[in-house]
Parts: structure tokens; sequence; C-alpha cells
């Protein structure tokens, strides 16, 4: 099997950076942290760390993200229907990947996830997992990851949701890997998430 850094080259990395980020008040992803890094480029530095190759899902004309996106080693792709929410930015992503051998699926507004965490996701999925997700003091959290057999219902997803029905069609499908990580709960929805 081809690996890069310990990982199969065909599980790639999927950071979703496609929504308005309405409840921050705009342009969260860019807002830097406390070190002055943008919270998108944290996300996309810990995937990238982790060994995968990563594509960006971006909404149209958001052209700073997607430099940004770029420059941090991320393939971006735009996707057109963005505003019809997560899930058709995740089918979207999928399409764009189609042939990989798995997807580790990961949101632009969880910047404290350990790349250790994501190569764990990676490497239940290169073991035979069918989904894998990270669970930290008893929670299931992000990034989950999807084996190829599940492509088309991937990309078939609209909506808001993103994979939730998924999840919830497939629950016992899903490899709970425990982790001391408390970066898989947290994502910065409003600008009191900062403080946490």
């Amino acid at each position: 099997m081809d690996a890069v850094q310990g990982q199969p080259r065909n599980i790639i990395g999927i950071l979703l950076a496609a929504g308005s980020g309405s409840r921050f008040g705009g342009d969260k992803l860019l807002h830097p942290l406390p070190d002055g890094v943008a919270i998108a480029a944290h996300a996309a530095r810990n995937l990238i760390a982790s060994g995968l190759n990563v594509t960006a899902v971006v909404r149209p004309g958001d052209f700073p993200l997607a430099d940004m996106l770029e420059q941090e080693g991320c393939h971006v792709t735009v996707c057109q229907d963005a505003a019809q929410g997560m899930g058709a930015s995740l089918a979207h992503a999928i399409r764009t990947e189609r042939n990989a051998g798995g997807w580790v699926v990961a949101l632009a507004d969880m910047p404290r996830i350990k790349p250790e965490t994501i190569k764990r996701m990676a490497d239940a999925l290169a073991a035979g997992a069918a989904i894998a997700a990270p669970r930290y003091q008893g929670s299931r959290g992000h990034p989950v990851g999807f084996a190829a057999g599940f492509g088309n219902e991937l990309a078939a997803l609209s909506g808001d949701h993103g994979a939730r029905s998924l999840l919830e069609r497939h629950r016992d499908a899903i490899v709970l890997i425990d982790c001391d990580d408390p970066g898989v709960l947290l994502d910065i929805d409003r600008r009191a998430d900062l403080e946490r």
C-alpha cells in the first residue's frame, strides 16, 4: 500500500469551510486565535500535519479564505450550492474526491483537534472501519472518517445537517475511538466560544 508519512495515500482529508459564519458575525474562519493564526488555518494545519492530503470546500466569492487555505497546502474547491448548507458542501467534496479510498471529514471552525487524533481516524479506516469517530469523555466528536463504501450516500447529501442522518442510519457501523483530546468537541460558532 502506498503511504505518505504512514498514511494510506487514498484517504483524503476534507475540510468543510463553506459556512457563512452568521452566528459569529461574519468572517469567522479568518478570525485570528490568540497566536494570530486564523481559525481555519489552524484546522487546515492540523489535518495536513496528520499526513493526509486535504481538500477544502469554500463558498463562492470567498477569495481571502480560499487563498489562505491554498497557502496552507489545501486543494481548494468552490461549492456553488454552499448556501444550501453543510450537507451540500460535504456532497460536493465527496464528488470532487470520488476516487478516494475513504475520507476524514473535519470542520474548519474546530481549530484545536490534535493531528494525532485525526491520524487515528484515518488509521481506523485503513484498518477496515466503516465509520470512525473520536470520543472524549463519553461524547462523540469530530472529525469523522468514512470508508469508500459510503461514497454514494455522502455524495447525495443536501441541506444543513451534514452527515447526521447517515450517521444515524449506520450508527452500528461507527467505531468510536477514545482519545484525550477536548478539541474534538470544541467548535467556534459565536465570539463567546473563543473564550473556551
